[in-house]
């Protein structure tokens, strides 16, 4: 199992808490990322949007790509994940920058995480066009062509709906060939035929075991029918390990103690309504993005142990972990669960 967490570019997780003690800034991502590679975390997780999902549209939130080159230059080993947009990018200029930070970090640290955008709000605040669903998938596909071209070719034309490149050339290259790692996730119908054909990872929402294994049942028959080898499986989770139970138990109660008027409310219905899940989120769930609760990675260390490897037996191969303070609660984690 690979241990990866979410950089906390918005100032933490919980919505309903104001204040975690995890400012978004640099020098706070700074020691973050730097003490996580040395005490056993593989990869963070940087997402990318331009308002605070979390802490409500007006909070501080960083931006992905720039804090990643910046982190990219101060780590050794750690994997950054970067979250895009295809909205929000150019497919052939964001290959190009995407390769001049693989190289920074050597190769073999950068990937992708692509996500087609669903915060309609922000989209019009940055004077971004935001499509329907199904069309965003469909301008994701025709990005993912572009950059996988760019990256792969020596001279690259393209023509499509979305996109026209004439003969174009890009260099350096990825240090990492044949091409960094593209994660995706979703759970329409579009997004899981569009990452089944096109990425090389598929991230989940929160789960039980038993529901993940059904769904990376699903993407690897996916994959099979294509002809293509197999696909990472990456969750997320939240995570609250503590010596005894009832202390595990206390500290769940205190941050699903959901506030309705909490700043980031109107941005968790906006989210509601803007994607397509398999199922319905419960109210509870508003405190911690992703359904990372559903995970269940809350208890003392053996237990938290024994749900891991439920994951790795049904084909999980990376956890992405939120907690909060994270600084804290990750020195926590590895000291008890990871080593």
């Amino acid at each position: 199992m690979r241990y990866g967490y979410w950089l906390p570019v918005f100032g933490g997780w919980l919505r309903n808490v104001p204040n975690e003690g995890m400012e978004a800034s640099w020098d706070y991502a700074r020691r973050l990322a730097c003490r996580s590679e040395e005490i056993g975390y593989d990869l963070t997780l940087v997402a990318e949007l331009n308002l605070n999902d979390i802490k409500g549209a007006g909070a501080p939130t960083l931006d992905a790509w720039s804090t990643a080159a910046a982190l990219m230059a101060v780590t050794k080993r750690l994997e950054f994940m970067v979250a895009v947009r295809p909205t929000f990018h150019s497919p052939a200029l964001l290959a190009k920058q995407a390769a001049n930070i693989d190289q920074i970090g050597g190769g073999g640290r950068l990937s992708l995480n692509v996500v087609s955008s669903w915060w309609a709000d922000e989209a019009k605040k940055y004077g971004v066009h935001f499509e329907q669903h199904d069309d965003r998938y469909a301008r994701t596909a025709e990005w993912l062509d572009v950059v996988d071209g760019m990256w792969k070719q020596e001279r690259f034309s393209y023509s499509g709906q979305h996109y026209q490149i004439e003969d174009s050339l890009m260099q350096p290259k990825p240090a990492t060939q044949p091409r960094p790692v593209i994660y995706a996730g979703g759970e329409s119908e579009a997004a899981k035929n569009l990452i089944a054909q096109k990425c090389d990872a598929f991230v989940m929402h929160g789960d039980p075991p038993e529901k993940i294994r059904e769904k990376i049942a699903d993407m690897s028959e996916r994959r099979e029918r294509l002809g293509l080898p197999r696909m990472l499986f990456g969750i997320a989770a939240y995570t609250i390990v503590r010596d005894t139970e009832p202390e595990a138990r206390a500290e769940l109660a205190r941050i699903t103690d959901v506030q309705s008027s909490a700043a980031g409310y109107d941005n968790y219905q906006q989210w509601l309504s803007g994607t397509k899940l398999e199922g319905q989120m419960s109210i509870d769930e508003y405190s911690v993005s992703n359904r990372g609760l559903r995970s269940n990675l809350i208890g003392t260390p053996a237990a938290v142990k024994e749900r891991i490897a439920e994951f790795a037996a049904a084909g999980v191969d990376l956890l992405l972990l939120q907690c909060s303070p994270q600084l804290e609660e990750m020195e926590r984690f590895a000291a008890q669960v990871i080593r």
